[in-house]
């Protein structure tokens, strides 16, 4: 356990760490994955899956399924994420999440500085928690891996938009994309530049 978990947890507790995944993105779901791991293992090389190689993450993918306790990967999704707002539709994905694990966490620490309304448990926020807390770090990992999957496979029935480069993000290619094709069925329209494409034509 790290010291900041040391000081979040009591001993023996069963706890989780959450975190979500797709926020910035222009289209698909946003990915949440919550994660019991035993508290006397390390998993070296595990940090914020931001920070990690495309290879290292899908390693630790592996490594993080087999040596948890307990996992759930859950998502809001492209149609929630317009109905409600993305902030919202993290916080639904994250909740959810948390409802998968069994054994249910007695206690969740949650990356950011929100927590969501619905969980089912006590629960308190991080910020940078993937950074600083390994079971955060590893939800961000799950998190991370799974949406980037569905992305690349997104990419062989929309070939035209390049999902599988940028996974949903608004890069000029992107962007150039969209202007050429108008908006997929897994584009947020809520998003300013899906909503000013809409408004154009």
């Amino acid at each position: 356990m790290l010291p900041i978990e040391e000081s979040l947890v009591c001993k023996n507790m069963i706890y989780c760490g959450v975190d979500e995944a797709g926020a910035g993105p222009l289209c698909g779901d946003v990915v949440a994955a919550a994660v019991i791991l035993p508290q006397d293992v390390t998993l070296e090389g595990l940090t914020d899956s931001k920070k990690l190689t495309e290879k290292k993450r899908e390693a630790l993918f592996e490594m993080i399924i087999n040596t948890a306790i307990a996992y759930g990967i859950a998502r809001a999704t492209v149609e929630e994420i317009d109905q409600i707002n993305i902030l919202q539709a993290r916080m639904l994905a994250m909740s959810r999440a948390v409802t998968l694990l069994n054994p249910a966490p007695q206690f969740a620490l949650i990356d950011g500085n929100r927590l969501p309304d619905q969980l089912p448990c006590e629960a308190s926020s991080v910020v940078k928690g993937d950074a600083l807390v390994q079971s955060i770090a590893a939800a961000s990992v799950l998190a991370k891996v799974t949406r980037d999957r569905e992305m690349i496979a997104m990419d062989q029935q929309y070939p035209e938009y390049g999902f599988a480069k940028h996974k949903g993000y608004g890069t000029k290619a992107h962007l150039m994309a969209l202007e050429t094709h108008g908006p997929s069925p897994i584009h947020r329209r809520s998003y300013a530049p899906i909503r000013a494409l809409l408004e154009e034509n």
